[in-house]
């Protein structure tokens, strides 16, 4: 059987010391989990339940990648993640399990048109035009859980040409990775190929075209983002 339209390639990520992909089928964002970062945005960082929004598997941008600079907006924002990739689905996962659907880690950037964000909160509006535009989520190799493990504890940090711009710890997450786990898959089922994006630490700022964005999580691995004209 024949498709009407032509098939395009299925989105996916380098893995780190391998020749092989990961598949990507869904991205997942948690929002304001760092107190700090929550308190840059005006919001309580009380731990109420986490909150989600997605951004589609074609907004990844690979590492090294130039990134355009989105139509629409005055203020586009860089907030560094760590990004988790699932291995093994499942739904209402118990905390106690969740690191064993995990497959590995990279490093990511939540890229925000941060003047839409705030147009649509103000109306009481979605966030997809300003969360899940083209190329929004530069994201690097993924470290397989298997042989680098599972980190609790790591320095995560972004520089803008050659500046620091957010820093701060990934144990300062007010979510964990299996909490987060957790609470993700008793709203939707995880699949193989998901990734979830964990939350930015505070700083977050604009960048311009000629701009190059660099992060970090310590022991996890780095992304490489030059922001390119329109």
């Amino acid at each position: 059987m024949g498709t009407v339209i032509p098939l395009w390639e299925p989105p996916s990520l380098p893995v780190s010391g391998s020749a092989d992909r990961f598949p990507v089928r869904r991205i997942y964002c948690v929002g304001r989990n760092y107190a700090a970062h929550a308190r840059e945005m005006g919001a309580d960082p009380d731990r109420e339940p986490p909150f989600f929004f997605t951004k589609p598997a074609d907004a990844l941008v690979q590492d090294g990648e130039p990134m355009p600079y989105p139509p629409q907006t005055a203020e586009l924002h860089h907030e560094i993640e760590l990004v988790v990739a699932i291995g093994h689905g499942g739904r209402t996962i118990p905390e106690a399990a969740a690191l064993d659907h995990v497959f590995g880690y990279g490093v990511g950037l939540d890229m925000t048109r941060r003047d839409l964000q705030q147009a649509a909160k103000a109306k009481g509006r979605p966030w997809d035009m300003a969360k899940g535009f083209d190329r929004s989520a530069p994201i690097g190799s993924l470290a397989p859980a298997a042989t680098s493990g599972h980190p609790d504890t790591a320095a995560i940090r972004l520089r803008v040409n050659g500046a620091v711009r957010q820093e701060g710890d990934i144990a300062d997450m007010i979510w964990s990775v299996p909490e987060t786990i957790a609470h993700l898959s008793g709203l939707v089922d995880l699949a193989p190929g998901d990734l979830i994006m964990t939350g930015t630490p505070e700083g977050v700022a604009g960048v311009l075209p000629g701009d190059l964005m660099e992060g970090e999580v310590a022991g996890v691995g780095t992304i490489r983002t030059p922001v390119a004209p329109r």
